[in-house]
């Protein structure tokens, strides 16, 4: 198996930038929030799953997920959630696998947003990563970037692994208060560190 960083941290932290920067320097990502968009989209694999669960009204013309719709049920009911949860998160664990199993580059970065709360992800991964914000900046820039109004960006918080929680299980951390140099910079010295790591592994 290759050596696998889990790559975490809460909304709006910037995971995504992050991640873009380690595959800008030649490591294999496997986002699990790319692959629950692909299950979701257009005829995807949990969709037929999810339209016997919860009815044709959390699905577009087009056969994906509303993904508003559903975001209201889930957090509006917690039993929705879980329901959505069975049926998803199997099915991203396996494809996740899958992918970080075939993958070429000289080591892993698992995306995961909820890490933290998945024992499960934990056990796959040889070395967690969070990237870390105070709450404040994680609130704006979901608010600026998703069109959320605050309530609700702190519903979605409140349903995270505290930040402390994240930076306890952390063994890196990826401050990115600062711009996204400052960011590049902190992943170039990981990555330095990761492909040591992943050559010793071998």
């Amino acid at each position: 198996m290759p050596f696998v960083v889990g790559l975490t941290g809460g909304i709006g932290s910037g995971k995504s930038a992050a991640a873009d920067a380690f595959a800008d320097r030649g490591a294999s990502v496997v986002d699990t929030d790319v692959i629950a968009h692909e299950l979701t989209g257009p005829d995807g694999d949990a969709m037929h799953a999810i339209r016997d669960a919860f009815g044709p009204d959390v699905v577009t013309t087009d056969g994906r997920l509303d993904r508003a719709r559903m975001r209201d049920l889930a957090f509006r009911d917690g039993t929705a959630r879980r329901r959505l949860e069975a049926i998803l998160h199997p099915l991203i664990r396996q494809v996740s696998a899958t992918r970080v199993a075939e993958a070429q580059g000289p080591y892993v970065v698992l995306v995961v947003p909820l890490l933290v709360e998945s024992g499960d992800y934990l056990r796959r991964v040889d070395r967690v990563a969070v990237v870390d914000v105070p709450e404040a900046i994680q609130i704006a820039r979901t608010m600026a970037r998703s069109g959320l109004d605050r309530d609700q960006v702190v519903q979605i918080l409140a349903a995270q692994a505290s930040r402390e929680a994240r930076l306890a299980a952390a063994d890196d951390v990826i401050d990115n208060t600062g711009d996204r140099a400052a960011l590049d910079a902190r992943v170039a010295a990981l990555h330095v560190d990761y492909l040591a790591r992943a050559t010793q592994q071998s």
